[in-house]
């Protein structure tokens, strides 16, 4: 257990990965508890074949439309590299002139890969507007000049962020076990 006053995940897996050794820290959000391995290993690679990445995460393609407008579903837009540009609640981008036919929606997946140097200096961060307003704490990497590699995934997550999401969990974990 990690102590009781950390603002954000991270802060706990700092916490955490402040006695270890690993050169690469994972850190699966705890709404994701049917993530795929192989969505993990695609979230590390970025950082194992390029040193100068210091975090990374994953973005799926939004195809319910009800996703795009639910608060509950992180969506994130990134630059050509595949950098994060920014995270929110709302839908982003902003499509002027309709959504039909328009740009795709990209929703975050609650799995973070961190450089552990990175990740130990996460903490002593400033807190800025944006992730106080948003309330999404990988956006007080962005608002301090750190990059976030985004790789995309096929991997449907079924993150649990309401009562409505844990009961359809548990139902999965019920027909799974009962064959």
């Amino acid at each position: 257990m990690t102590r009781p006053d950390h603002p954000s995940g991270t802060d706990r897996a700092a916490e955490v990965a402040s006695s270890e050794n690993a050169e690469i820290v994972v850190n699966i959000q705890g709404d994701e508890p049917l993530i795929d391995p192989a969505a993990i290993d695609a979230a590390v690679l970025p950082l194992v074949h390029d040193p100068e990445i210091v975090m990374g995460t994953l973005k799926k393609r939004i195809e319910a439309p009800r996703e795009v407008d639910d608060p509950n579903v992180v969506k994130v837009v990134t630059d050509l590299k595949g950098d994060a540009i920014y995270f929110s609640r709302c839908p982003i981008p902003y499509q002027r002139d309709g959504r039909p036919g328009g740009l795709p929606y990209f929703k975050h997946v609650g799995l973070y890969v961190y450089r552990h140097d990175f990740l130990m200096e996460y903490p002593n961060l400033p807190k800025g507007p944006l992730e106080a307003a948003e309330r999404l704490e990988q956006l007080r990497a962005l608002e301090n000049g750190y990059s976030i590699r985004v790789v995309e995934t096929e991997y449907e997550s079924l993150g649990v962020d309401t009562p409505e999401d844990l009961e359809r969990v548990e139902k999965l974990f019920e027909v799974t076990q009962n064959g």
